[in-house]
């Protein structure tokens, strides 16, 4: 299995929605944005990363969201 981090920054608050079917489920979506490293000089890169986490990651998530505030 491959494993990347990315380190960057949030472009907006996550969306976070509670499913309340008859399995419950946490959904949480975000978007994040990284700058290039190694980009030449003069020129601004980013990479702009699109997110859906689901059950427990997402809960995880919206628990550290909402500690944070």
């Amino acid at each position: 299995m491959n494993k990347i981090i990315l380190l960057g920054n949030l472009t907006r608050d996550p969306e976070i929605r509670y499913n309340q079917g008859e399995k419950p489920l946490t959904v949480a979506r975000f978007d994040l944005v990284v700058n290039r490293k190694y980009a030449k000089e003069g020129e601004d890169r980013a990479d702009f990363f699109h997110y859906v986490a689901f059950g427990k990651q997402a809960l995880e998530f919206a628990e550290r969201k909402n500690s944070s505030n």
